[in-house]
């Protein structure tokens, strides 16, 4: 039988013959690594068990404390900040159910992209194919997981930053009802839209660790009967500009579970995507809560940023008080509206992202193309984190690069959604 150990040590040789090019992980811990293995171990030996993570090999994104040590959240800019005082609640949750814990992996500075692109780290290279994005901002944990350096790989989601990568790479990711997993310790981009998750190779690992993170009993999502799911289809802007290939996977998907008696309908948003377009005209929730986030160094600091990065978030500095204000308020509403929207179905199934994984190097020479793929890489999954909702990203299987399903639930409707996920996922790879 393969050891905890025996797995850690074959990950840590794999990472040492790439160490002059490392660019998945940011930080490793060697040794508390092998000494929470060799306890898992002891446990097994002993018949002892703390739960489902008990022994698995899981990675933290860089903006996670970690006791310490500084927490850098992709950037150089934040080098001289005191370390933290000790380990965010997840990272604490997950040592408590006997995860190892490997080491922090890469982002984009501050989490804020969705392509994974990091000018001070080097870019991750896809895990399908090193020329193209990993995705973001989640970029490492996405590699990871796909590469088979970690097992599960925690991710925060503010925008599609647990779902992106997992799509781009082929696993899954899962971004739960924002607020049900403690934010403490994780370094913010958004406090109002900000979620932890995820990604793994199965819906029942993100299932586990999610449980964990969000203190709740670990439990098995039970494959959901497709019979009867009522899946709706949100066809319009979301469908826009889709890549053949992508829209081709994702038709197949739909074909399979119809065919497993599914009942699959056009269930429309433009409405309320609209309203939302309109309501966050002045720039996005994220990008304004941001600049509060960053206002004490965003100017001394402006040579230490990556320009794609800083240009956003310095713009959304001037948007008034008033304004933002009444952009919350507005968002309220429409989440209400949403949760109404979606009582008559089950799910919202649609393309996770766009378009595959583009090659890298055209978007590092070109600033207007970085901006324009970011944006159509983060459409399709932003809306969930704006209306307060819950998805997933499966993969589709059978494409010539990595294509992402996206599962989208009710606000709360996360234990629905693992075992619906788990029911389509069983489905689409027959």
């Amino acid at each position: 039988m393969t050891t905890t150990r025996d797995k850690l040590e074959a990950i840590l040789s794999r990472l040492k013959a790439r160490a002059a090019d490392e660019r998945v992980f940011l930080r490793l811990y060697e040794d508390a690594a092998r000494a929470a293995a060799d306890a898992a171990d002891a446990r097994r030996r002993a018949g002892i068990s703390l739960g489902p993570l008990d022994g698995a090999i899981v990675s933290v994104k860089d903006l996670f404390d970690v006791a310490d040590e500084t927490t850098l959240a992709g950037s150089i800019a934040l080098r001289d900040r005191p370390p933290a005082e000790k380990d965010a609640t997840v990272v604490r949750r997950l040592r408590q159910a006997g995860a190892v814990i490997l080491g922090k992996t890469n982002m984009v500075e501050f989490a804020f992209s969705g392509l994974g692109l990091n000018p001070h780290y080097g870019t991750p290279g896809n895990a399908a194919d090193p020329l193209r994005i990993p995705g973001g901002s989640s970029s490492g944990a996405g590699v990871s997981v796909a590469e088979g350096t970690s097992e599960i790989s925690i991710g925060s989601d503010t925008g599609g930053s647990v779902r992106i990568p997992a799509a781009l790479n082929g696993v899954v990711g899962f971004k739960p009802t924002a607020r049900r997993v403690p934010l403490d310790g994780a370094f913010p981009l958004s406090p109002s839209l900000d979620s932890i998750g995820p990604l793994a190779h199965s819906v029942q690992d993100c299932a586990a660790a999610d449980a964990v993170m969000a203190g709740e009993e670990p439990w098995i999502p039970h494959p959901h009967p497709l019979e009867g799911l009522r899946i709706g289809v949100p066809q319009g802007r979301l469908f826009s500009e889709t890549e053949p290939m992508v829209a081709d996977a994702f038709e197949a998907a739909l074909s399979r579970l119809s065919q497993a008696g599914a009942r699959i309908a056009d269930h429309g948003i433009e409405d309320l995507l609209q309203a939302m377009s309109e309501t966050t005209v002045a720039a996005s929730i994220a990008s304004i809560e941001a600049s509060e986030v960053h206002a004490d160094w965003l100017e001394t600091k402006a040579a230490e940023i990556d320009p794609r990065v800083r240009w956003w978030i310095a713009r959304s500095g001037t948007v008034p008080a008033p304004a933002y204000i009444r952009m919350l308020r507005r968002r309220q509403a429409l989440v209400a509206a949403m949760d109404e929207r979606l009582s008559p179905v089950d799910v919202l199934a649609l393309p996770t992202t766009a378009v595959s994984a583009p090659l890298t190097a055209p978007l590092e020479a070109d600033d207007k193309l970085y901006n324009r793929m970011d944006w159509l890489i983060l459409r399709n999954t932003m809306f969930a984190n704006q209306f307060d909702l819950t998805a997933i990203s499966i993969p589709v299987p059978g494409c010539e690069r990595p294509v992402g399903l996206m599962l989208v639930a009710r606000n709360g409707h996360d234990r629905l959604l693992l075992e619906i996920a788990a029911g389509v996922g069983r489905a689409i790879a027959r």
